[in-house]
């Protein structure tokens, strides 16, 4: 599979197949942020606007070339921003480089995956009047269950939780609803 650069209009390509390494260290030089605090925004769709394929899950949408961008982008982040459905719906894998930020009102995280790694990190959002909830469904022993002021959490409240914990560089994978309140509240970088 051959990758090429459209924007800016370098039109260099790279073949993912040939070499990963080289493949990897191309996309990185594109996809990584060099900003020290940024929010982005990721997340792939069929042609026709759909977030699933026919799977009921993204993985059918996504190829090798969609996988090493993703990793570039989450290698580049201290926090992925995901919702609690998108979480249950494609069994998220706990990021190996950054930590998952899960927004949540009920705390059920049914189908995260963790690896073996001690440095992954997990922070619950919720709705202060929701947190004793969901501190106690939340099944994961490392988890940080915060607490944000509104009973409708915004993309602000989310970004500024995260800040207040160190974590600069965010990216936000959705699902869709939570990425068209991040796209729609314009507090996306990129």
């Amino acid at each position: 599979m051959i990758v090429t650069e459209l924007s800016p209009r370098s039109l260099d390509t790279i073949e993912i197949d040939a070499d990963r390494d080289a493949a990897r260290a191309w996309i990185a030089a594109r996809y990584g942020s060099a900003e020290a605090e940024t929010v982005r925004l990721n997340m792939i769709t069929s042609l026709t606007g759909s977030a699933v394929g026919g799977d009921g899950t993204s993985e059918t949408l996504t190829g090798g070339a969609d996988r090493l961008i993703l990793s570039a982008i989450r290698a580049a982040a201290d926090a992925v921003i995901v919702g609690a459905q998108t979480v249950r719906a494609e069994s998220y894998l706990l990021p190996r480089s950054a930590t998952l930020a899960v927004v949540t009102r009920s705390g059920s995280l049914e189908g995260l995956r963790v690896s073996d790694e001690a440095s992954q990190r997990l922070i619950v959002l919720c709705p202060a009047s929701r947190t004793e909830q969901v501190e106690a469904s939340v099944a994961h022993p490392s988890a940080e269950v915060v607490g944000l002021p509104a009973d409708e959490t915004t993309p602000q409240q989310i970004v500024d939780a995260l800040r207040d914990r160190g974590l600069r560089r965010l990216v936000c994978e959705g699902g869709p609803s939570l990425a068209r309140q991040f796209a729609e509240s314009a507090i996306i970088d990129e």
